[in-house]
């Protein structure tokens, strides 16, 4: 089994447009446990579609401290910056997204995603 399948613990993917976010939760050897945050953007390439991804790790220890960086940040956007933004015109789009998003081939490495 390979180290990618054996380590996963949990994924959640939240599509968004030409942008797919994943959040797992993956396993080290001594079964301590870290988050990671993939970005997979979508683009045209030679006449076909490829896949960038950015990915990004959260240990245990930074857990509280970057909840709560992002909230704070996501939570002055809206209030400070975009006060009349109606962030909320985009829930029915995630939940037709989420209905969609149940087949979890991306997640799971069962596409045929091309990453550069």
């Amino acid at each position: 089994m390979e180290r990618e399948d054996r380590d996963k613990i949990y994924s959640k993917r939240v599509r968004a447009g030409k942008r797919t976010y994943f959040f797992d939760v993956r396993s080290t050897r001594s079964s301590d446990y870290y988050l990671t945050i993939t970005e997979s953007r979508r683009f045209q390439k030679d006449g076909g579609f490829v896949f960038e991804k950015s990915k990004m790790f959260v240990y245990k220890e930074d857990f509280n401290k970057f909840l709560d960086a992002l909230q704070e940040t996501v939570e002055h956007i809206k209030s400070e910056l975009m006060p009349d933004y109606d962030f909320d015109q985009f829930k029915n789009e995630e939940t037709s997204n989420n209905a969609e998003a149940l087949d979890d081939d991306y997640a799971s490495g069962g596409s045929d995603l091309k990453w550069d």
